[in-house]
């Protein structure tokens, strides 16, 4: 049960049509796609020596190398351990020596930082941009080596944004279950369709590499390597039917160029399958009025990848339903095949409506930890449930309703506040870009409301005009206690803005005395 059996069989019935673009005239055919990974994993097994289950290293920005590395790497029955290409040379050390790597393919964008580190990762490296690579494509072709269903195949590094990055570990059968989901709830694939990576293939952006490359469609790979919005929107107008995974700040971002969001942009564009953070329901309905119905939500973390509920775009054009806005803030329904409840502090289930901790079980869950049973222990169940750490509550027809992280919920004075809740309110403001809500310590209360804002350029905000604005919509417990206001607000490398950043922003001004 590899998932690299795609491959073949894709090759086989889509030989000649693109399955690689790099959106300026370039095209890797499917045929000559299943060629360079057969190679490359033949390079791999036989110059290098590696075995079924070693583990190989991405850390670049997004390339045209990187879909045949990944499929290279399984093809041989080894590991992708996907890096970030944004993270810290000290951070990658950590990843690579954690999860044993054998190999790193790197580029140059990647290289230099690791060359100028006080500490070097045991592993050797490969960078993409040199003579060195192309070099590999002189071994024989290889045949694909059989894997067990949970057998190893992609260790994702959460985020670390509560702490050192666990390696969460996704089998085969992982890997197969989101592939269903992705075609049978998310979206269809016709041969042909485009692919739009602009988020990082080392996340979500990587997953979905596997639905478009199972039904002939093309990975349309930027020059960028990343997300930019003048170079989607020109992609959008020069290749039809193009679908993209995003971020909701990365939506947002789209709709606030209409001077190149054009007709023949929107036109181009099929899906957008957005996740990774809350999209404010203002936003949303913005989208639709822009976009028409072309959006797709999913939940899921690295340790169910992408396959926990999807709200689909039935859903999403459903106007008429009486539940449509709410629904619309809501995560969907669970994929086939996934389990959901919601549990209560000592794991016992709730009742509809009652909110609590997610739990999840099924064959998109995770193996586990590497090399942390610690860990796992802590957030797999003997019988297979994993604790998210995220809070919500479902209705009467299975639609999850998010409310936060675990670990952000505010208790004041005893009561539970959901940052989330409050967001949304103060999104409704003209003034307010961004914002996070965090509880900051307090001496009577326990914890105090504090609102992070980032505000629209040019226009008037105060502490006191959003208080008034925020008395009219919540409950006074409810109300921040403080407005800190920033330029930008702090994010990962895949735009989650970072509570715990903010968390500390606060404390120092604090402890400054700038109150």
């Amino acid at each position: 049960m590899n998932i690299a059996n795609i491959l073949p069989d894709s090759a086989a019935r889509y030989g000649d049509r693109p399955a690689l673009s790099d959106a300026q005239g370039t095209t890797v055919s499917f045929s000559e796609f299943h060629d360079r990974v057969r190679r490359l994993s033949g390079w791999l097994q036989s110059d290098i020596g590696l075995q079924p289950g070693d583990r190989i290293a991405i850390f670049m920005e997004n390339r045209m190398a990187y879909p045949e590395i990944m499929l290279a790497t399984w093809y041989a029955g080894l590991v992708v351990v996907p890096v970030n290409a944004k993270l810290h040379p000290r951070e990658f050390l950590h990843i690579a020596d954690g999860s044993g790597t054998s190999v790193a393919f790197v580029s140059s964008k990647t290289m230099p930082a690791l060359d100028d580190a006080e500490d070097q990762p045991s592993c050797s490296f490969i960078n993409v941009d040199k003579a060195e690579y192309q070099q590999c494509f002189e071994a024989r072709p290889a045949n694909l080596v059989e894997r067990e269903a949970d057998d190893l195949a992609w260790l994702f590094y959460t985020s670390g944004t509560t702490g050192k990055p666990k390696g969460a570990m996704q089998s085969h059968r992982n890997l197969y279950a989101m592939l269903d989901g992705f075609l049978n709830r998310v979206k269809r694939v016709e041969p042909g369709q485009g692919v739009y990576h602009g988020a990082p293939m080392s996340h979500g952006g990587g997953y979905y590499i596997l639905p478009f490359l199972a039904r002939g469609g093309c990975q349309i790979i930027p020059p960028s390597g990343g997300f930019d919005v003048e170079e989607l929107c020109n992609i959008l107008s020069s290749y039809p039917s193009v679908s993209f995974f995003a971020a909701p700040t990365m939506v947002k971002r789209l709709l606030d160029r209409p001077d190149l969001l054009n007709q023949s942009a929107i036109a181009g564009l099929d899906c957008i399958i957005y996740g990774g953070g809350p999209m404010y329901l203002s936003d949303l309905e913005r989208a639709h009025q822009i976009l028409g119905y072309k959006l797709v939500q999913i939940y899921g973390q690295g340790e169910c990848p992408m396959t926990i509920t999807v709200l689909d775009a039935a859903a999403h054009r459903d106007t008429d339903h009486p539940d449509y806005r709410k629904r619309l803030s809501s995560a969907g329904q669970a994929h086939a095949g996934i389990e959901l409840r919601i549990a209560d502090p000592t794991g016992n289930e709730l009742v509809t409506g009652e909110t609590g901790e997610i739990l999840v079980r099924g064959n998109a869950v995770m193996l586990g930890y590497w090399n942390n049973p610690e860990a796992t222990s802590k957030t797999l169940t003997r019988d297979g449930w994993l604790h998210t750490g995220d809070v919500g509550h479902l209705d009467k027809d299975g639609f999850l309703y998010l409310t936060d992280r675990s670990k952000d919920v505010i208790i004041s004075g005893g009561t539970n506040i959901y940052p989330r809740e409050v967001e949304e309110v103060l999104l409704q403001h003209p003034a307010v870009r961004e914002v996070s809500v965090i509880g900051a310590p307090d001496s009577d209360w326990g914890e105090r409301v504090v609102a992070c804002v980032a505000t629209e350029d040019g226009l008037p905000c105060s502490t006191d005009n959003l208080s008034q604005f925020c008395a009219k919509q919540l409950a006074r417990f409810k109300l921040p206690k403080e407005y800190r206001f920033f330029e930008e607000l702090p994010k990962n490398a895949t735009g989650k803005i970072l509570k715990t950043a903010l968390r500390d922003r606060v404390g120092e001004i604090e402890e400054s005395g700038n109150v």
